[in-house]
């Protein structure tokens, strides 16, 4: 049977030597070997297999297992405990051992366990019927923890992809007020530690509504991604854009004192008045925008509120003095578009 799925086998020779063949003629699968649990953690790093077979009896087996799940990056790899008894045991005894040895090895964090006895009871080499038996079991365990982290990377995935789409504006493709939220603050703790400026652009499309209510909700929508895509390509590759909502965008410019957002904001207003968007065939718009700038400062909250708040309440100066203009905490309105 072909498989996607990658094994680590964790063991002594007597017990990498009987289940190496013996795996890859139930399954066809890639299969790595580590003779001792500290060979097996820089493999486990590195290349993340999906299932790890450890021989229960060996030391470390269980703290390995138990560190595995212990951590969150790790904690999906499907651990298997085996335990191949060679010596004949009574079955009173047989069965108080594998009792004893399966809690413990569940208790460590083993995800499943199995007793693979090489003798029968009475010391005799297991006949082929009680292998084949053995063997059904051995490859459905492997096959249920498969699917385990099948089923665990499925819904990582539709994870990644729900918070792609939480995360992003449907209209324009830029991230949303909510991925603001969330990166707001990582970016000021970075800037902090760093000893680093950080400041914000807030921009505002002058008169939107006339947009709107001449052309109709279509050519706003459109008129929209147009200025996206103009702000998106012709920022730094340190800034992050985001749609804030309605037609206001905010960008989030690190390791950016005072005059350089000034200068960034200036510059947008520029690129974004000096050339027409062609909405279709028939609609050629001239769109401007407004801009307001904050740089941090040591006293603004974690979560950058107070940032947001003057970057807005500059904003709101400059669409009260006439729009198509800057204003920053370094200077008064630029007085139109000509002065970019």
């Amino acid at each position: 049977m072909s498989m996607d799925a990658s094994i680590l086998l964790v063991g002594g020779d007597d017990f990498l030597e009987s289940l190496l063949d013996r795996i890859h003629n139930l399954l066809n699968c890639t299969v790595e070997i580590a003779s001792r649990p500290s060979e097996a953690v820089p493999l486990i790093q590195a290349q993340q297999p999906d299932l790890i077979i450890l021989q229960v009896n060996q030391p470390g087996s269980l703290e390995l297992c138990y560190e595995i799940k212990g951590q969150a990056k790790l904690a999906w790899i499907y651990c298997l405990l085996l335990e191949i008894p060679t010596q004949m045991l009574e079955p009173d005894l047989k069965r108080t051992w594998e009792m004893e040895s399966r809690t413990e090895a569940l208790e460590g964090g083993g995800d499943g366990y199995l007793w693979l006895p090489q003798n029968d009871a009475q010391g005799e080499v297991l006949k082929s019927d009680e292998i084949a038996k053995q063997d059904r079991l051995l490859r459905s365990q492997i096959l249920a923890g498969v699917r385990a982290v099948k089923t665990h990377r499925e819904l990582m995935r539709t994870n990644d992809i729900l918070s792609a789409i939480a995360l992003s504006d449907p209209l324009t493709e830029l991230n949303n007020r909510r991925a603001l939220d969330w990166e707001l603050p990582r970016q000021i703790q970075n800037a902090q530690t760093r000893s680093e400026s950080l400041s914000l652009v807030m921009l505002d499309i002058d008169y939107f509504k006339r947009i709107n209510d001449t052309y109709g909700h279509p050519v706003g929508d459109r008129a929209l991604q147009l200025v996206s895509s103009r702000l998106r390509h012709n920022l730094r590759f340190r800034d992050t854009l985001f749609r804030y909502g309605g037609e206001e965008f905010v960008i989030i410019l690190s390791n950016t004192d005072e005059s350089e957002a000034d200068l960034v904001a200036r510059r947008l207003c520029r690129l974004i008045g000096e050339q027409p968007f062609t909405i279709d065939d028939g609609v050629d718009l001239t769109i401007t925008i407004s801009a307001g700038t904050a740089t941090m400062r040591t006293t603004d909250d974690g979560r950058g509120v107070n940032l947001l708040k003057r970057a807005d309440q500059n904003l709101l100066k400059a669409k009260s003095t006439g729009r198509n203009r800057v204003v920053s905490s370094l200077k008064a309105p630029t007085e139109d578009s000509s002065e970019f």
